[in-house]
Formats: structure tokens, sequence, C-alpha cells
């Protein structure tokens, strides 16, 4: 297979001819070919090859061409050659949901998707979409790209070549319209990653088929009786109590038990930290009860670790890991979040602080603070690793939550498939959000086979 970047231009001629460069026809193969198909996304066509004299990688399109497979613009693209058949590319989608309105149209991640396109633009075709915008029966996509002035406008495209989903959702994402659509790709074999929202119970179900990652993993149960609540409680003195399809930080209780003093529940309510003791278990158990009903049986318990402290304050950390170019797991960015006084978890919305891990574990560690940050660092590529092992569907992001604690041991909390981006958000962790959009598109490349020819 060749891969070569060139400059598409467009020309005002109805007819399927395709015009290409010496030097393009040269590093294609396609000397002495008088026909062609062109292919873009899932959509191909045949057309007449016509060499010209220009110097440099240039592929000039007919009208007759460019309407007819839908390409999105001119500019710098990849081109594969695939012996009979050339594609240009490659087309990425990024599929995501929101209000539709012309300024925002995906609330909250617009930001970001706009970073992901102005970013993607000077390699490949990308865009983003909601699932409203797919065609089944015409296989076409009505997408959003981004214009010179940064943007939107809507182009009708053919199917891509990958999908990276960024549905917000966790309630759409198990409806049966999105099991359909995700099928429906994976039938076209369009790689879609990732496949969906992680649940916690999932998680943990899954490393525990492997020894060597689930020993990071703090003892955890899902769906706990009453019994196996107390056991816990007496046997770790304090636990976590969190709802397997949560997410930031909402709904989650740490319980404690103090033999001569009793059992307490630090929660957060109406955006305050709230704690409660309980002279017994029972009334504890009826306290969980009257809060969430029969809610609880979708929750885990799981084992308290004694984390390392700032100002006598826990911190944990976020490690943003990606897929890179060449399918291997890397670490792009890591934060440190130390809890707010009083606070059941180290959430920045929930009054936590956001630290860069070297000024955090400095301040624990002090000299060993990069061996110690080296150290866990391995540990998340191991267990991304593992996870991508255990999971049946593509996975090319995931954000971990793990701790140290104050054995040094490394502990998984959580793993998130479509982590937030709050990390780069601190100054000192902006390089690392824009590595992060370059991890995703690489990826993009690796997965529909539109390799830089420097990493073949």
């Amino acid at each position: 297979m060749g891969l070569t970047f060139c400059n598409v231009h467009f020309t005002k001629q109805p007819q399927r001819v395709v015009y290409v460069s010496g030097e393009l026809m040269k590093s294609l193969k396609l000397t002495g070919k008088k026909n062609i198909r062109l292919r873009l996304g899932k959509d191909a066509i045949p057309a007449t090859i016509k060499p010209i004299k220009r110097a440099g990688k240039h592929l000039f399109l007919a009208t007759g061409v460019k309407s007819a497979i839908k390409v999105p613009k001119s500019g710098g693209v990849y081109l594969r050659n695939l012996q009979d058949e050339v594609q240009l590319g490659p087309l990425v989608g990024v599929l995501s949901d929101g209000p539709g309105s012309s300024a925002s149209p995906f609330g909250s991640r617009t930001g970001f998707i706009k970073q992901l396109l102005r970013e993607g633009s000077n390699r490949c075709y990308i865009f983003a979409f909601m699932p409203r915008d797919i065609d089944w029966q015409q296989e076409q996509v009505n997408g959003f790209f981004l214009n010179a002035s940064g943007k939107f406008e809507r182009k009708v495209v053919p199917l891509p070549d990958v999908v990276y989903n960024r549905l917000p959702s966790r309630r759409a994402e198990v409806s049966p319209y999105i099991n359909q659509l995700r099928e429906r790709f994976a039938r076209k074999r369009i790689p879609y990653f990732n496949w969906s929202f992680f649940n916690k119970s999932d998680i943990y179900r899954l490393l525990e088929n492997d020894g060597a990652a689930n020993r990071y993993v703090p003892e955890t149960h899902s769906n706990p009786n009453p019994d196996k609540m107390r056991e816990m409680l007496e046997r770790h003195h304090f636990v976590y109590y969190k709802p397997s399809a949560g997410s930031l930080g909402h709904g989650i209780y740490r319980l404690t038990y103090l033999p001569k003093k009793g059992y307490f529940a630090r929660y957060r309510k109406s955006g305050k930290n709230v704690l409660l003791r309980f002279t017994n278990f029972d009334s504890l158990m009826r306290m969980l009860r009257a809060r969430h009903g029969q809610s609880l049986s979708n929750y885990v318990v799981q084992q308290g670790i004694r984390l390392i402290e700032i100002d006598s304050c826990p911190i944990d950390f976020r490690f943003h890991m990606h897929k890179n170019g060449s399918n291997q797991w890397v670490v792009v960015g890591i934060g440190a979040k130390k809890a707010g006084r009083g606070s059941v978890t180290t959430h920045l919305k929930n009054g936590g602080a956001l630290l860069t891990p070297q000024q955090a574990l400095g301040r624990v560690f002090g000299a060993r603070a990069d061996e110690v940050l080296q150290r866990a660092k391995i540990t998340a590529v191991k267990l991304a690793e593992s996870l991508e092992t255990q999971h049946h569907h593509l996975l090319g992001e995931i954000g971990f939550d793990l701790g140290i604690d104050q054995d040094e041991d490394i502990w998984m909390f959580e793993a998130n498939a479509k982590p937030g981006r709050s990390i780069f958000r601190h100054p000192s962790l902006r390089a690392e959000g824009k590595a992060s959009i370059e991890h995703i598109l690489e990826h993009c490349l690796y997965l529909s086979k539109f390799r830089r020819r420097d990493d073949l």
C-alpha cells in the first residue's frame, strides 16, 4: 500500500476526470494508467486520469468527480494507493449530540469539538455529526465542518472511514436507537471508538480476570447486601459507596465505622458537604434507603484507601490515557486533585483543587517524586492494556482515577471511557491538552489505515 500527502484542487470541468501531477503519478505508481477508481469514505467512482506538468504533488478533481463522491474541500490530504483504487482521506467523523444551535450545536462540548476539527483539518477531512444527521438509505452524513473563519458549515459527505464517539448521555447510549447505530457501523466495518461509557461494576469485573491488573483495584462488590456492607465496614473501617453508572462524584458516600463512636456518612447535598453520625448500622442503612429507595441495587461498595495528603486533605490523580498512532497506550496528561475540606471526593466542582503531579508529589515525597510518578505511569499503561484485552470493543482513550496510599502502593478507583478534560485547564497542562487532541487524530489515522510514511 502506498501512502502520500498531496494538494487537492477543484476545476470547473463537468466530466469525471482526475488531473495528476507527474510527481504524484510516480508516487502513487499510476504511470501509464488511463483509468482509476477514486474513493472517499464509503463512496467510490471510476474516473479518467490525465497527467499534467506541475511541480509538486497535486490532484485536480473535475466537478463531476468532486460532486459524485462529495469531496468536502480542497487543500492538503492523504492518498492511499490500493492497487486499482486511490482513496482520499481519511474521512473522520466525531459523533456527539446537542441542541443543534448555530453557535453551539454540541452544547458544552462545542469548544472541544472545534479544537479537534481545527487541528485535524490540515491532515484529513474531519467533521462532527449527531445521530440524526445520518441518512442510512443514502449512506451519507450531513456533517458539521469548520470553515476558514472558524464557523460551522454543513456539508453532505459519505459514511466516514472512522468514528470517534463522544456522545454525552449515558441514558441515550443504552437506547435501542444508539445500539442499532453502533451495530450498523460495525456491520459496515467502520472502526468506532470508544464504544460506550463504562459502568464501574463492569470495569471491576473485567479487571478481575487479570490477576496482575486486579491487584491495583481496592476490594469492590457490586450490589452489596447489608451483611456485606457491615462486614466491609468492620474490616476496613471506611468504604466508598457509589453508583455504578455515576459520574462527577454524584451520589457517592464515604462511610466510616469507629467501634466506640458509631457509624458516619459523609456526602454532598445541594452543593454542601454533609456529615451524619449513626449509633448503629441499621439506622445508617435506613438513611441510605430513604434517600435512594431501590436504586441502591445499582451501587458498588469499595474498600477505602488511606491516600497521601497535603494539608490534611487527600489527593488522587487523573491519568488521561490515549492510544497513539502506533496503537500503543501512552500517558498524555496527569492532574493531581486535592480534596476540598470535608469533601467526599476530589472533584473540582466539590471544592477540590488542581495541581500538577510534580507539585503534589514533590510536597509528599520530595526528591523521590519522579520515581513514584514513573511507577504510577507504568501501572496506568498496564491497566489500560488489561482493560483493552478484556473489553470487546475498540478503545482509544481512558481516564483513570488513581491513588497512592501512605505505603506508596498504587490503586485504581475508576476508569472513564470518555474522560472529562478539566485537568487541561490548568496553565501548566495546556501543552498536554494539545497533545491529547494530537493523539486522537493520530489514532484516527491508524484505525482508518492512513498513517504517515514515517510511521509505516
